[in-house]
């Protein structure tokens, strides 16, 4: 426990610390974000630095590496992943800055790098006997065994997380926060879920838990310049990289199935968006009055502050319930 809160104590500090010198940095580059045209309730926002993940994914890697144990294959491996996916998001917002094309990498492009990071670890896993193809079943910590599906489940996982991560990302600390909450609770279940093994499993859980304790520490820290009014976006590199952290976590801990109960907000970031289009399709009609559904609640006049807090609030109970019926049930 004092090895994850030192982690937690530590990532949070650096990022304090980098944040400035990553904004100082933006500034002094142009890194500045562009406000689409529909989003005009924003347009006061353009020109605000971005790019901002990458103090936030350096001061998370750091507390990890720094107090992990000594068996840490799964957490390098999901630190390089996470790593992996902050390249690709840095790729989406170079092209967006310095080809003022704010659309950045094209959707094919996109799906082409999260399928291959997402195919190399899915598969990785199946053959890993620190993974396998067992997943727990949510509340219980038992296991079933998924077979070859298991990789197709995983591959899901990492483009659902690493898309309704960056759809989540659309208000001033939102993303931050929403993924703040989430850790707090999917951590203390990976936390619970080591107590049950034994040997070198129960270690690589321990340092999963601790990389779950840094990315929320990195996170916070992030919060104090991310926050409304944001001084600093995380853009493509921070979404893609935190949406990619928490599906290698969950895929590494066999957690697969409890992902969309705690990240309840990221499932109604993408479902309103498929249901936007799908009815905009078949009917020329919307459903909302823009999607995802945070900017809905704007353009019905809640302010984004209290945007954020319900999207908070409501992860951070369905992270408690989550937890204390497992408690309960396993």
């Amino acid at each position: 426990m004092i090895r994850i809160i030192a982690a937690a104590l530590t990532a949070c500090g650096l990022s304090v610390i980098i944040m400035p010198l990553v904004i100082k940095i933006s500034k002094a580059l142009k890194i500045r974000q562009t406000i689409l045209s529909y989003v005009d309730n924003h347009m006061s926002k353009s020109g605000t630095p971005t790019m901002g993940g990458a103090g936030f994914i350096i001061a998370a890697i750091a507390g990890s590496i720094a107090f992990s144990e000594r068996e840490r294959t799964l957490l390098l491996i999901s630190l390089t992943v996470m790593a992996g996916y902050a390249v690709v998001g840095f790729l989406d917002d170079f092209i967006k800055v310095c080809y003022k094309r704010n659309e950045g990498l094209t959707p094919l492009q996109k799906i082409i790098f999260q399928v291959l990071i997402a195919a190399i670890v899915a598969v990785t896993a199946y053959h890993s006997s620190l993974v396998g193809s067992a997943v727990y079943i949510p509340f219980t910590l038992k296991t079933v065994d998924l077979g070859w599906f298991s990789v197709v489940i995983n591959v899901l996982m990492f483009l659902a997380m690493t898309n309704s991560v960056n759809l989540t990302d659309g208000l001033d600390g939102l993303a931050s926060k929403v993924t703040a909450a989430y850790l707090v609770f999917f951590g203390a279940i990976v936390f619970y879920a080591a107590a049950t093994l034994y040997g070198p499993a129960a270690a690589e859980y321990r340092n999963l838990t601790l990389m779950c304790a840094a990315l929320f520490g990195a996170l916070v820290g992030f919060v104090c310049y991310n926050g409304y009014p944001a001084k600093i976006f995380m853009g493509d590199t921070g979404s893609l990289s935190l949406g990619g952290a928490l599906a290698v976590l969950a895929v590494m801990t066999r957690l697969d199935f409890i992902v969309p109960i705690i990240g309840v907000m990221y499932v109604v970031s993408s479902l309103s968006v498929i249901i936007q289009v799908a009815h905009f399709k078949r009917t020329g009609k919307r459903v909302f009055l823009m999607a995802p559904f945070h900017h809905h609640l704007e353009h019905k006049g809640v302010h984004e502050n209290r945007i954020v807090s319900v999207y908070t609030a409501v992860t951070a109970a369905a992270g408690a319930v989550t937890y204390l019926l497992t408690l309960a049930l396993a």
